[in-house]
C-alpha cells in the first residue's frame, strides 16, 4: 500500500525506507546519486513533494575560512539557469561577508524583487558552523539560523507545492540537509 503511494508520487523508494519521509532525512534527495559527491557545492537537490506550510528545510554546513558569500535558493523546477525564461525562485537567501548582510529575495516571471536585508545581526562566522531553517508558513517563510528566529519572507511564489528544488551555492560546505 505504501509503497504504491511513493511509486505514485514517481519516488523509486525501498520498504525499510518508507517512514525516512516522515522525518527530515528523506526530504532532500540529490540530483546525483553518487553519494560521494552528495553534498558537494554547488548543490542542487530536490523536494519531495515540494513545500507545504508545516514543512521545514535545514542547511547544516561550515563556512569557508576566507568567505565572501554563499546563497541558499528555493526554487521551482531544476532545469538549468540557462532557460528562458528562467525558472521562478520563492526565497533566495545570500550571506555576504564584505558588507555583512544577511539579503532575501525572490524571482518571479524573470524579475527579481526589490532586496530585503534588515536583520538585528549578522550570523555567520568564517570557519564555523552554523544550522539554518526555513520553515515555510500559509503566508510566509520563517528563517531561523543557529536557532534564532531572524526575519519573516512573505510568499512571493504562491504555489507553494511548485517549490521543489533546493540549490547552495558559494563559500561554504555543506555537512547535512533536511
Amino acid at each position: 500500500m505504501a509503497v504504491q503511494a511513493a511509486e505514485k508520487d514517481g519516488i523509486n523508494v525501498e520498504d525499510d525506507h518508507l517512514n525516512d519521509s516522515l522525518g527530515n532525512p528523506g526530504l532532500i534527495s540529490p540530483d546525483k546519486e553518487d553519494l560521494s559527491r552528495l553534498l558537494t557545492v554547488p548543490f542542487s537537490g530536490r523536494i519531495r513533494g515540494g513545500m507545504r506550510p508545516g514543512k521545514k528545510i535545514i542547511v547544516m554546513g561550515i563556512v569557508d575560512l576566507e568567505p565572501e558569500s554563499f546563497d541558499v535558493s528555493l526554487t521551482c523546477g531544476r532545469d538549468s539557469e540557462k532557460e528562458e525564461p528562467p525558472h521562478d525562485v520563492a526565497l533566495k537567501l545570500t550571506a555576504r561577508f564584505t558588507d555583512r548582510q544577511f539579503l532575501r529575495n525572490a524571482r518571479i516571471s524573470g524579475k527579481w524583487t526589490d532586496e530585503e536585508a534588515s536583520t538585528v545581526y549578522f550570523p555567520f562566522i568564517p570557519d564555523q558552523p552554523f544550522r539554518i531553517e526555513i520553515h515555510c508558513e500559509h503566508q510566509r517563510f520563517r528563517i531561523f539560523v543557529d536557532g534564532h528566529q531572524l526575519f519573516d519572507f512573505y510568499h512571493k511564489v504562491k504555489s507553494l507545492s511548485s517549490i521543489d528544488t533546493v540549490r547552495i551555492q558559494g563559500d561554504l560546505q555543506i555537512t547535512k540537509l533536511g
